[in-house]
């Protein structure tokens, strides 16, 4: 089994490759149609035409656009990310620093996702026999398919934030605490260093942008599960499990449900990938400093280098949710290993 997941890894890679390449050649180009001048951008406002124009020499603004990608993917493969017009930081510390925050957001949405998910399905396919609670189940999903992340985000800081005011909506962490930075993880950092209520505080600041984001990703689980145990359901092995005595508890567990799981799985992975493009909002409704926060504020100042890594980032961080999630099929299903 190893040896086939070595296999199907280092497929995934070589073909992640030409993606990886269509994703930067899409971004280059299209930053460098924008009408903007990276050059006048990272000069002061006094700078002379003469001043502007050595700058877009010494960036190579002045050479082929063919030779300008091949130069930026160079130094991108080698590590050079290059520095903020803006903030004047290396790009690649800031995406250092941003990235952990909205691996963290998440995963933790991806939980509670799977959680509601999980637990819908298994509660209406135990009610699939009662037409007024399945069909309240089926309006409830629909309902909650209908409602965006977003509207999800801004109502909660109506209800928990202002109306009740038991949860904070903005920000990473009160103030009254100093972060710490090892790992740039900051529920782990905040664990290395013994702190757990700095690592309660931070929970608090996840669960409202975790919620919307997972509330907004349950119901396709929820739809997909349940119609993988209905078909299950028909298959040859539930019904000898019946004639060899077995209640209904027992096969749902045992037998129904990790055969059902399997599908589930691999939309799990899908929605994963979704739902990390999809933090880029719900990040700047709560002032989440993650890499999408990061993102909208380098589109609205025209930051290039950090649009463009940032992208770059995004399209890398779903080819590995893609590959985890391939191996994870991979080891679930037997019948794919061959």
């Amino acid at each position: 089994m190893l040896l086939t997941i070595a296999i199907l890894v280092l497929r995934r890679i070589l073909l992640a490759i030409p993606v990886m390449l269509a994703v930067a050649a899409l971004l280059f180009v299209t930053l460098r149609l924008l009408p903007i001048d990276p050059a006048a951008l990272s000069m002061p406002p006094t700078a002379t035409k003469a001043q502007i124009e050595s700058k877009r020499v010494e960036m190579g603004l002045n050479k082929p656009l063919p030779v300008q990608f091949f130069e930026w993917l160079g130094k991108t493969a080698g590590g050079d990310l290059g520095e903020s017009m803006q903030k004047r930081r290396p790009v690649g510390d800031l995406i250092a620093d941003a990235l952990p925050q909205t691996v963290e957001l998440a995963v933790l949405a991806m939980i509670i996702a799977s959680a509601l998910g999980l637990f819908g399905a298994q509660a209406m396919f135990r009610w699939r026999n009662s037409r007024v609670v399945s069909g309240a189940m089926e309006l409830g999903s629909i309902a909650l398919l209908s409602m965006p992340d977003f509207l999800w985000g801004l109502l909660f800081i109506l209800i928990f934030g202002v109306f009740f005011n038991v949860l904070p909506f903005t920000g990473r962490l009160s103030p009254e605490f100093e972060r710490p930075v090892i790992t740039h993880f900051l529920l782990l950092d905040t664990l290395l260093v013994g702190r757990l209520d700095m690592t309660l505080d931070a929970l608090k600041h996840m669960i409202l942008p975790a919620l919307a984001l997972g509330l907004a990703f349950a119901p396709t689980i929820t739809r997909v599960l349940f119609s993988s145990l209905l078909d299950v359901y028909q298959e040859d092995y539930i019904q000898q499990a019946r004639f060899r005595g077995f209640n209904e508890r027992r096969i749902l567990r045992r037998h129904a449900f990790p055969n059902a799981l399997v599908p589930t799985l691999n939309l799990m992975g899908v929605q994963f990938g979704f739902l990390f493009g999809g933090t880029l909002l719900i990040e700047v409704i709560y002032s989440y400093p993650g890499l999408g926060n990061l993102m909208v504020d380098a589109v609205q100042n025209a930051d290039l280098p950090i649009i463009q890594t940032a992208g770059l980032t995004y399209g890398l961080t779903v080819v590995i949710i893609t590959i985890i999630v391939d191996v994870a099929s991979l080891i679930a299903n037997p019948r794919l290993r061959r």
